[in-house]
Order: structure tokens, then sequence, then C-alpha cells
């Protein structure tokens, strides 16, 4: 770079006109290149800049810096230094005249010229030579440069080769890994085939057992190599070896099995020999169950059956386990079972000799709840994790309770007491099931099913007895004399009341004599059955029993009429019906009951038509087919008794309301009647001539309307008032003992006659003079009416 430098400082401004050479050009390049390659220093750079400064500022020639003398004179003398001459080669001479000055001017400027271009030149020459040298020198650097480029390419084949070098060896590590961990992984698979030849060496072994510590560990692994297997069945004799691994199981659960089942009976050996040899247990063996016989020692081997029933809860998500479980949980059930057997049935039968059936129950049921939940406790100490489950006691809980059972269902056949079976559903429903039972729900929950059982049994045979009740008592009961002595009941009672001061529950007792017996019957066995049965059951009987009942009442308010009075079989019923009604409101139920029928009446029609050839047998598009021949009609009846009653108590309040009025105020109705009827046929235009001829005359003329007669009628009414319409309210005050329904049945009565003596008092007013109203007939007001009708209540 610094002979680059300085060669373009030697050259000088005319060095950037002459022609590049091509050495020059590459020389320049080269030059670029190296001092981008390898920039130089401070001192270099300042080096360069000193000389380049030095070059710059070039001094004149010698020859050119003598003295010039121009003269004022013609004649110019110009005179040169020595030295100056002889360099140059000029002659000193002295220029007279323009020529001369010409021509001296041309030999010194050729002088000067052929000096000047002998330098350049010379300088021209050094360049070129130095060019050469360039050129040499670039040459060298190009060849340096291309030795470089081959380097280069070399190095970079071998980087290529030492990479892939490196990433084949990183590639082989890689796979001697992953070949190393698929041998491990294979040695792990095939570890689970290898332990088929252990396995079956320490299981086949004379000294294994289950007591073994090694036992437990051993059948672990055994699950583990089969489950290995199942989930891995793709591999090559997978098969054979699950089929020897199960062999083995089968073998170890085999042995499982045994060792329960041997422990449990020698605990019950023990204990059965303990209790025959004991007199104090057998003194105490209709006392109950001894515990430290019966379930100290079976505690005891508990803790010795321990772990091993331990492992077989554990693996109870496996099919094979389930059934060694249930088969061990059989095992412990037997053996219980045939420990406590024969205490807990003869516990039962001491009940069943000195207890009524409702006692029986109680105790009982008591007592076999007594002996579920410590059986229950028993069975959690070998059965911690199955305990849960009521079924897995069920083997031996089932035949404890269907001792129970099994006692209380013949007595239950041949109970008939409805108030009996009703204590009976009470207990079971209430105290056993509803208090004791959902107290200790998880250990008495296996006796459940069979106290359910029993409580079903219960209310199907109070059914039964219910509607034979219904049948026997109500609607064929045949009522006796005194039964039918009303009025005469009511009166005694009455008597009775005003006579002597009757503490409150006798007087319900003397009340509940008047009434008829089928509706004591009737509402004592609705309130006994409304809640030991379940509504759809009792709605079915209350329907039937109201209904039967209402029947009866009716046909002995008839009985009551031929014996007493219309009147009396009336209020019979009235008052009857309203108990009744009143009665069963209480019972939150609809007494409606849908019954369905087969209609088969339209049958013989069909069979008709297709034996006149009007239809086919066969043709099954039409409704004469004979699938729709022989298909009977589903006929529905909706029979509702409280509307049924509802409609009886109004006829009859009708009745009774009709009878009084017309007992009353009849003379007056049939008064109107005719004088309605008269005006009538008046008005008619098919009357005779005789009929009008008749009724020219005024009303008060007429035969059966003339003062005196309406007076006679107004007598008959007012006498009615005085004396029959006060015997009608005592009868009601007798038959009905609420004031509020007296008075609502003597409303519409007291209604009809005031309207009876407004319409006979509209046709004095408009048909007689006002002496004959007051003078004659003198009717009462109606005001004083009013209140003499509203003094009756």
């Amino acid at each position: 770079m610094a002979t680059r430098t300085a060669a373009a400082v030697a050259a000088g401004p005319g060095a950037s006109s002459l022609p590049k050479s091509g050495a020059v050009s590459k020389g320049y390049n080269f030059a670029s290149t190296w001092e981008q390659n390898a920039p130089l220093t401070e001192q270099q750079q300042t080096a360069i800049v000193a000389l380049s400064h030095v070059f710059a500022e070039r001094p004149f020639p010698e020859n050119l810096s003598g003295e010039r003398v121009f003269g004022k004179e013609i004649g110019l003398t110009i005179s040169t230094n020595h030295s100056s001459v002889e360099d140059s080669g000029a002659i000193e001479a002295i220029l007279v005249n323009t020529n001369q000055f010409y021509k001296w001017f041309t030999d010194l400027e050729a002088a000067m010229k052929s000096e000047t271009e002998e330098k350049y030149q010379h300088y021209v020459n050094n360049l070129t030579e130095r060019i050469q040298t360039c050129d040499g020198i670039l040459q060298k650097v190009d060849e340096t440069l291309n030795l470089f480029s081959d380097l280069q390419l070399q190095h970079e084949a071998v980087a290529t080769k030492t990479k892939t070098l490196h990433d084949e060896c990183d590639r082989l590590l890689m796979e001697k890994q992953k070949l190393i961990e698929f041998a491990e992984a294979l040695r792990n698979k095939l570890n689970y085939f290898d332990e088929l030849e252990n396995v079956a060496a320490n299981f086949y072994s004379p000294n294994m057992n289950v007591a073994n510590g090694n036992f437990l560990p051993l059948l672990k692994r055994l699950d583990e190599c089969i489950s290995y297997i199942e989930a891995n069945s793709q591999y090559a004799e997978s098969g054979v070896y699950l089929v020897k691994f199960r062999q083995l199981q089968s073998r170890a659960l085999g042995m499982l099995r045994t060792h329960v089942l041997f422990v449990l009976r020698n605990t019950a050996s023990q204990v059965q020999a303990a209790m025959r040899s004991n007199s104090v247990n057998k003194s105490h063996a209709s006392e109950g169950i001894d515990p430290s016989i019966i379930y100290v020692r079976f505690k005891a081997a508990a803790n010795e059956l321990k772990p091993v029933l331990e492992e077989i809860e554990s693996r109870a998500s496996r099919k094979e386990y389930v059934q060694i479980l249930a088969e061990c949980h059989r095992i412990y059930c037997e053996q219980r079972l045939s420990l406590v057997k024969g205490i807990v049935q003869q516990k039962i039968s001491e009940f069943s000799k000195k207890e009524t059936l409702p006692s029986l129950t109680r105790s009982g049921c008591a007592y076999l709840m007594q002996v579920c939940q410590l059986e229950n406790q028993l069975f959690s100490h070998f059965f911690p994790s199955s305990s849960e489950d009521a079924s897995s006691l069920s083997p031996l809980i089932n035949p404890l309770s269907t001792y129970l059972y099994d006692t209380l269902r013949p007595k239950l056949i041949h109970e008939a007491n409805l108030d009996i079976l009703c204590e009976l559903v009470e207990i079971l429903k209430v105290e056993v099931l509803g208090e004791q039972l959902s107290r200790r729900t998880e250990s008495l929950a296996g006796l459940r099913p069979i106290l359910d059982r029993i409580l079903e049994d219960v209310h199907e045979r109070l059914t039964f007895r219910a509607r034979t009740h219904i049948r026997d008592e109500i609607a064929n009961y045949l009522p006796l004399d005194d039964d039918l002595d009303y009025p005469a009941k009511l009166e005694k009672l009455s008597e009775i009341k005003s006579g002597t001061t009757m503490q409150i529950d006798d007087e319900n007792t003397d009340v509940f004599k008047t009434w008829f017996p089928p509706l004591e019957k009737t509402l004592s066995c609705l309130s006994k059955l409304y809640r030991c049965l379940e509504q759809t059951v009792f709605t079915g009987l209350a329907q039937e029993a109201v209904e039967v009942c209402s029947l009866s009442i009716q046909k002995a308010s008839k009985q009551v009429a031929k014996r007493s009075s219309p009147m009396d079989g009336q209020l019979f019923l009235i008052k009857h019906l309203l108990i009744l009604r009143e009665q069963i409101a209480p019972f939150d139920i609809e007494f409606s009951v849908t019954y369905k029928e087969l209609d088969f009446s339209h049958v013989l029609d069909h069979l008709r038509r297709i034996l006149r050839g009007q239809a086919s047998l066969f043709d099954w598009s039409r409704s004469t087919s004979l699938a729709r021949t022989l298909s009977p009609r589903v006929l529905e009846s909706e029979i509702d008794a409280k509307k049924e009653l509802e409609k009886s108590l109004k006829s009859t309040c009708e009745e009774f309301i009709f009878s009084v009025t017309k007992l009353v105020v009849d003379p007056m109705l049939s008064f109107v009647t005719k004088v309605t009827a008269v005006k009538v046929a008046l008005s008619s235009s098919n009357s005779s001539n005789k009929l009008e001829s008749v009724m020219t005359k005024p009303l008060k003329e007429q035969a059966f309307a003339t003062p005196e007669k309406v007076a006679e009628l107004v007598q008959k009414v007012g006498v009615a008032i005085q004396q029959e319409l006060p015997g009608v309210v005592e009868k009601m005050k007798l038959y009905l003992q609420n004031p509020s329904t007296r008075m609502i049945l003597f409303k519409p009565i007291k209604t009809n006659i005031i309207e009876a003596h407004n319409q006979v008092q509209t046709l004095l007013k408009s048909e007689y003079s006002p002496e004959d109203i007051e003078g004659i007939i003198n009717m009462v007001f109606i005001p004083h009416l009013q209140a003499e009708l509203d003094k009756l209540l």
C-alpha cells in the first residue's frame, strides 16, 4: 500500500492522463483489495501524507532560476549563468533586432522542449519499468491468490468431510443409545415372561403356603405378569404364557380359599366347643348372643386373616379376585350362620310363644337388628372395604331374618283385626324403618328387604281385611231396631245432657252412639287406614267405603221414615251425610276412581253382518274385519263418591225444605196456584163459554177465593207457623247440633214462607178491598212475620 501510494504521488498530476495498462489495473485492484483486507496503522498513514506534501512542492530547475535583464535600450542583452548555459547549451548573445530575438527564442524554446521531453521521457521510462515491475508483482499476487483460493476450497472440503464425520459419529451414538434402550426395554419385557419359571418353582414348592412371607409378593408379581401379557397379546406365544400364568393364579387363589376356609372353620369349631363345654353359655342361650364367645374369638381370626383379605379386597377390580372375594364372603357367612342360627331361631320362637303379634313384631325386629349390627361390625373386621355393600352379608342376614318372617307370616294370614294390623304397620313403618333403621342405615341395610317384605304383607292383609270390613260391616250391614230408633236416641241424649254435666270424652262417646253404625265404622276404618296404606290403595278403599256408606245411610233413612215420619227420615239422612262429608274432608285425596271394562256387545252384531254377507271376514282394511270384530271395547267410567255424596245431600236438603214449606204454607201455595191456573185458563183462546161466564166474576166472589175462605187459609197458615214450625225447628235442633248448619237449612224455608205471604198479599191488594183485607182476612204483616221466624232459631 505504501509503494502504491508513493508511485501515485511520484507520477504527479500528469500521471492521471497516461493510459492505464492491464498490469496497472490489476495492481490497482490488488492494492484496493489489499488496503481493505490489511488496513494501515495511523503512523503509516501519517508518513504517507507527509511524503505526498513533499512531492507536491517541487522546485524550479536550476537553469531557469538565473537572472534575466531586460534593458530599455534598443539592444537587449541576455546573459545566463555559466552553469545554466552549460546545462542548457544556450549561447550568450546580444539581441539587436526582432529576428534575432525570435531566433533566440526559437532556439531557447527548442532547447527547453528538448530538455523537458528528455526529462519526461526519462520519467516515462521509469514509470514503464515500474509498471512492468508491478505487473510482475501483480501476476505473482494473482498466482498467490489462486493458491489461496485452491487452499480455501481444500479447507472447505476438509471441513465438510469433518462435519459429515462428526454427524455420522453422533448418529452412531444415538443409534447405540437407542439400541441400548431397546435392549433394556426388551429385557424388562422379557422379565415378565421369564418370571414364569421363578413363580412356578415357588408355588409348586412343598414349603410354599399362604402363611409364607413370600406368598403375597409372588401373587402380586403373578398378577403383574398376567396384566402385562393381557395388555400385550400381540407378542409371540403370549397366549401360551397367559394360560400358564392363569393356572398358577388359580392354584394361588385356591390356596387362599383353602386357607380362609381352614381358619374360619377352625375358629367356628373352637366357638362351638366352648359353647358346648360352658354350661353358663347354655343357660344364657335364650337371653341372647354372648359376644365373649361368638364374637371375640372371631375378631382374633380376623387379625390372622387380615393381610390376606386386604390383598384380595385391594384387587377387587379384577374378575378373578371378585370371585374369590365373593367365595370368601360366602364361606364367612356359612360359618357365622352355623353358629348364630340356632340362637336366633330359639329366641324368636320364645317371643312367638309369649307375646302378641304386635309385641312379637317389635321384639323380633329389635332383636334381629341387634344381631345384624353385631354381625356387621364383625364383618367389617374381616372385610373393611366390603362392609359398605349390604349384599355381601346377605347370605347370613337373609336366613336370620327369614326366621322372623316365617314366624310372622302365619300369624298375619290369620289376623282379622284391623286395629292390630294398623298397629303392625305403625310399628314397622315408624318405629322400625323410620326411626331405628334410619339411624343405623349402613349396619342394618341388610334387614331392609325382609322388613319391606313384611310390611308389604301387612299392607296386603290390611287391604284385604279392609275390603272385607267394608263389605260385611258397611255394605251388608243389617240395622237393628235400636239403630233405627230415631228420634228417640237423640232425645235420650238431649235429656242426659240437660240433666247432668258430662266430660268431653264421654260426651263424644255418646255422640258416636247416636250415629248410624255404618257411618261410625266407615269413619273409624278410614281414619285407621289413612296413615297405614299407600295413597292409591287408600283412595280406592275410601271411595268404595264412602259410596257404600252413603247408600247404607239412604236405605236406613227410608226405614226411619217408615218407623217415625218422613221428616225424621230426611233429617236422619241430612245429619249423617253432613257428618260423613265433614269427616272425610281432612283426607287429602280425590274420592274418584276410574273403572275400565271390556265391552263385547258389538261382537254379535258384527258376526250377524258377516253371516249375511254384508261384511268380509278377511277384509283387514275395514272396521268389520275379524280382528276388529273380536276386539273388545274399553269402556271407562269415573265414579266420584264425594260428588255423589254432595248430590245426595243437596237433593235431600231440597226435599226437606220443600216438605217443611208445604207443611206450613201449603194452603197459600194451593190458593196462589188455583188463582194462577184460573187466570191462565181465562187468557187461553180455547176456553169454553161457560168458563168465561164464570170468570167474569171478580176473584173475591169465586167460591174458593171469598174473603172468608182466604181468612180461613191465612188462619191455617198462622196456626201452622205457631204450632207446626216450632216442632220442625226443635227436630232440626235435635238432629243438627251445629247452629250454623241449622241456619243454612232454615234460611230457604223462611224465604219460601215469606215469599208465599208476599204473593198472597200482592193478590189481596189487587183483588180485594182494604175493608176485606183488614176486617175479614186480617193477614200478618211481613216484618212481624220475619221477626217471628227469627225467634224460632
